[in-house]
């Protein structure tokens, strides 16, 4: 016999480990969480030291490694794409830098239909109420949630100079890209807290595993929602890969992130009627958007030599490897206490645009994720790439098999206005790379090289080099219109019952910056309303306007009359 749980969460990620601590705060309320990957264990450092985030990336115990199919516009590579497959999800393996997106990001999600309440003003108490800014608390950050911040110490002369050459280049530096002014330079909110990774487990989930009525299994790998009629009355999930178990819910929510949250509807008979039929599926509810609008940030390394040795390549060479593991095992510093990714910014490519579209990542060292190098010196680089790049695609089931990875298809580069900002992007980070600020240390550009120059040439690069920023989301978009998946009222499937999603797969469009936060913001304010509780009243603190610098307040307030004015 199937036992019985009020809420069932597919997923021990990011957005499920959340509304297990919530949900399962009212003791009369009964929380199954199933997560397909193993525990995050206590003493795991691939895991809990945040330097040492590229050895779960790709790796078959801690990662799904997604694929795409061959992308039209790269050349027809295929692009990694790495998942969370651990408690904790993507949190736990991700470079833990916290971005909540841009103001204007929540006032886009508000202008589509149904969207009203998903404002900035309605946003921003949520994450507030998340956040432990360990640089303050004011009326735009939190001070007493879950979510312990620690701002990037950013320490390294290279780091000086990065924000120096952004002032050179015409740029603005900013206190808080979290904070009322996003756009400008400055050191980086991290998930990182005393030396170690704080994921979305160890915040929401570890401090709670004791409470009675919450139950969290890993190893458990659901392969189908099972309806009597439109109403989710429970899923059927392998344990261990083989053994085939069911469970019985009064509602059933998702949260397995944007490529498996579709690829488990699609399974279970929610999704295109066209694909369903094609495989073999019966019909429960025909949703034509569930696994569209798929939507991500492509990115790419922009990578200078240093004449000084002062970037952090010595303390990563293998033979310094166990002091700085003894390091961050037994006093939690060094170079394995950090995620090394301290600072950055937000910057517009063009004036056509309102706000930032280039997000940039700034490193002391010149490395990829995989851990190669241009150089066997010492260099620094860049993460760059557009934000709000108008190209969409999908996720499609290829088999009726749940452990067959779906076709995944991003289109990157395929919009004119993408390949525009593309080369905009490159063009404004070698400016800021290339000021005067730099030339103490400035030995010349390894990545892409100063042979790529023209408009085609830098495209052709991005073609061969760019990889995924690791951000896919919008595939089952909260709206009302015929491709809206999600009630944003109640996150509830569109034509179903007892069925709800919760990840960044809600999401109507990407935000401009790494989507962990607002993935968080989404679980916490969904929590709310799968609960029934109470909403947080909308804030009503301002936030900064790009066209002329002056405060931008929420809809109908009189004072955005008096700036305008002014």
């Amino acid at each position: 016999m199937s036992k019985r749980y009020d809420y069932v969460i597919v997923g021990g990620g990011s957005a499920g480990s959340a509304l297990a601590n919530r949900l399962s705060a009212d003791p009369g309320t009964s929380v199954l969480v199933l997560e397909a990957g193993h525990s995050d264990w206590r003493i795991d450092p691939f895991v809990h030291m945040p330097a040492a985030l590229p050895f779960p990336i790709g790796s078959r115990l801690y990662d799904w490694r997604y694929e795409t199919d061959p992308e039209p516009h790269m050349n027809g590579r295929r692009i990694f794409h790495a998942r969370g497959k651990v408690l904790g999800g993507s949190s736990s393996i991700n470079g833990m830098i916290f971005q909540r997106g841009n103001p204007l990001d929540y006032e886009r999600w508000a202008a589509e239909p149904g969207m009203k309440e998903w404002d900035y003003a309605h946003c921003l108490p949520y994450f507030k109420k998340m956040e432990n800014c360990l640089a303050g608390a004011d009326q735009w950050r939190g001070g007493d949630g879950p979510l312990k911040l620690e701002r990037g110490p950013a320490e390294n002369p290279l780091f000086s100079a990065f924000f120096a050459a952004t002032q050179e280049a015409g740029y603005h530096l900013t206190d808080d890209v979290n904070g009322y002014r996003q756009e400008g330079f400055a050191r980086f909110d991290r998930n990182v807290y005393r030396g170690r990774r704080l994921s979305a487990a160890r915040a929401y989930l570890h401090p709670v595993r004791k409470r009675t009525n919450l139950t969290v299994e890993t190893l458990a790998m659901a392969t189908k929602v099972r309806f009597e009629g439109k109403r989710a009355v429970g899923v059927d999930y392998l344990r261990g890969g083989r053994l085939q178990r069911s469970v019985d819910a009064g509602e059933v929510i998702l949260c397995g992130g944007a490529i498996n949250t579709p690829q488990l509807l699609q399974l279970s008979g929610v999704g295109p009627e066209s694909l369903l039929r094609q495989h073999g599926i019966d019909v429960v509810h025909h949703s034509p958007g569930v696994g569209e609008n798929l939507q991500d940030h492509l990115e790419v390394y922009v990578q200078y030599a240093s004449k000084q040795p002062v970037s952090i390549a010595d303390g990563l060479k293998w033979h310094k490897r166990p002091g700085i593991a003894y390091q961050w095992l037994f006093h939690r510093r060094g170079l394995g206490a950090t995620n090394h990714f301290e600072g950055g910014g937000f910057a517009r490519s063009n004036d056509l645009v309102d706000y930032p579209n280039l997000m940039f990542h700034f490193l002391p060292v010149a490395i990829r994720y995989d851990g190669s190098s241009p150089t066997e010196g010492h260099g620094y680089q860049v993460h760059i790439g557009p934000m709000y790049a108008d190209t969409r695609g999908h996720v499609r089931i290829r088999s009726t098999d749940p452990k067959v990875h779906p076709s995944l298809q991003f289109n990157y580069l395929s919009t004119e206005t993408d390949r525009r900002e593309w080369v905009e992007a490159i063009r404004v980070a070698r400016d800021i790379l290339n000021q005067p600020a730099f030339a103490p240390y400035n030995d010349g550009e390894l990545s892409p090289g100063r042979q790529v120059e023209t408009d085609e040439q830098i495209l052709d690069w991005v073609r061969d080099d760019a990889e995924t920023a690791l951000h896919p989301s919008c595939t089952a978009a909260m709206g009302v219109e015929e491709m809206s998946v999600v009630d944003p009222g109640s996150m509830r499937v569109h034509g179903t019952e007892g069925l709800r999603v919760v990840d960044a797969s809600v999401f109507p469009f990407v935000t401009n910056g790494n989507i962990y936060a607002p993935v968080m913001m989404v679980a916490e304010k969904a929590a709310d309303l799968i609960a029934g509780n109470t909403p947080l009243p909308p804030s009503e603190a301002p936030f900064y306007r790009y066209r002329d610098g002056s405060p931008l307040y929420p809809p109908g307030d009189p004072r955005n009359e008096s700036t305008e004015e002014s």
